[in-house]
């Protein structure tokens, strides 16, 4: 005989009908930063107690998978409370599109049609049926990548570390990497790895293959090379590569004679290898192979930027999405080229997808400028350490110029607020711009001047 399926309670039934999804979904995301810092203050979690503030930071940073760190994670924290900011990462790291669908099934309610219409828009499929699949393909995509790169990283630091501890680094850093957290159990970061080929290889796959989207990664298996390849997955892989190559190149170019980054070691071969892995890490994943505080002034303003931009949508990275750049790219050669429509790749682009893009950028640039002009009240400190740290926030890197340690309480609360906006508020955004109301007024066309 079969169970029924057990039903929440009423009084959680009617709060769910009434509230909107994507506030669910952020009171979901806060109560989780909410139970996983009272869990990092227990006693096992940590070798000396932890304050509340510290526990906080450390959950926001995990569950927004972002890597930015007020305490040592391995020096702080046991291997138990390791592990809590590990499943912390990786609950957060599933995106908030694909954890809306598990909420919704967990507690046995069907998705209405608002919200399945945005989620279809969004994870870019046609039914429900295709929709239920494609959550289940992240799921087999997320743990046959993790089970692979934590197997793969255990050469590298088994020989190092000893069988136990080996192992669990490389499983901590196969979960960091792939949901872009850029959280470490090593104190410098990845330094002392800077030249592993191992290291360096797997690593990156691990948070491009995160970084690039399921949608793009089940296209890539799926449909035959660029002509069965959708308008999506066309303007991320290109987009990914250009941005790849740029902030390696940039990288290179600008730390070459810098004694404090890539100078220090003698050939170019190794200069390269670490050009290689701070370049493309820094658009998503946040970890380091060398001095972040070190680099040049121009160097930090290039990453700042590759940062803000972000990886792409319905992945484990944050920023404004390469997708959303690629549009606003083309939307402005087609007003330079006098053309009203906007089109890639031989599609025309919904001006709906326009306008969104042109919020979703003025809220990021709102929000960045307003929370570095906070910190500037309320800090002392080189202008671009502040705002390295507030753009590392809202692209949920977790690079920092060494000033993560600096901040006050109340700076601490702006980057928790910037980090979770970074996650969830582009997100949020776009679910309320995908419910299309048709005006009941239209109004006689006026004339603005502009520029």
């Amino acid at each position: 005989m079969k169970r029924p399926r057990r039903r929440p309670p009423a009084i959680i039934r009617r709060w769910l009908a009434r509230t909107p999804p994507p506030a669910v979904l952020a009171v979901g995301y806060l109560t989780l930063i909410g139970l996983g810092g009272l869990l990092l203050m227990l006693p096992p979690m940590a070798r000396a107690p932890v304050s509340l503030s510290d526990a906080l930071f450390t959950a926001t940073s995990a569950v927004t998978v972002t890597g930015l760190a007020v305490v040592d994670t391995e020096l702080v924290y046991t291997f138990w409370g390791q592990l809590v900011i590990a499943a912390l990462i990786q609950m957060g790291g599933l995106g908030l599109m694909t954890f809306a669908v598990m909420i919704w099934s967990a507690l046995g309610l069907p998705l209405g049609i608002m919200q399945g219409n945005y989620l279809r828009e969004d994870l870019n499929q046609t039914s429900y049926v295709k929709l239920t699949r494609l959550v289940w393909t992240i799921l087999r995509i997320v743990l046959m990548a993790e089970v692979a790169g934590a197997m793969l990283l255990c050469l590298s630091f088994m020989p190092h570390h000893g069988l136990g501890p080996g192992l669990w680094h490389a499983i901590f850093h196969s979960i960091s990497a792939f949901n872009n957290a850029g959280f470490s159990t090593f104190s410098p970061g990845l330094t002392a790895y800077a030249l592993d080929p191992i290291v360096n290889t797997v690593i990156p796959a691990l948070f491009i293959a995160g970084g690039i989207g399921y949608v793009v990664v089940a296209d890539l298996f799926r449909r035959p090379f660029w002509r069965g390849w959708s308008l999506h997955t066309r303007m991320m892989m290109i987009g990914t590569a250009v941005l790849i190559v740029v902030g390696v190149a940039m990288t290179a170019i600008l730390e070459w004679n810098n004694p404090r980054t890539l100078a220090q070691y003698d050939s170019v071969t190794a200069r390269l290898t670490v050009a290689w892995f701070q370049g493309v890490t820094t658009r998503t994943a946040g970890f380091n192979s060398t001095d972040i505080a070190g680099l040049h002034d121009s160097t930090s303003l290039m990453y700042m930027i590759l940062m803000v931009i972000g990886a792409g949508p319905t992945s484990t990275a944050g920023g404004l999405k390469v997708t959303t750049i690629f549009v606003m790219l083309l939307a402005t050669w087609a007003f330079l080229r006098r053309r009203t429509e906007v089109a890639g790749f031989g599609r025309a682009i919904p001006l709906g997808d326009v306008l969104k893009v042109m919020a979703l950028m003025s809220i990021a640039s709102g929000v960045i400028l307003i929370a570095i002009f906070l910190l500037l009240l309320s800090h002392d400190g080189e202008f671009i350490d502040i705002a390295f740290e507030v753009t590392s926030a809202f692209g949920t890197v977790g690079l920092s110029r060494a000033y993560t340690t600096e901040l006050s309480d109340f700076g601490r609360a702006v980057i928790m607020v910037v980090m979770f906006l970074g996650r969830v508020g582009p997100l949020t955004l776009g679910f309320f711009l995908a419910t299309r109301m048709m005006p009941r007024v239209r109004y006689p066309a006026g004339q603005v001047h502009l520029g």
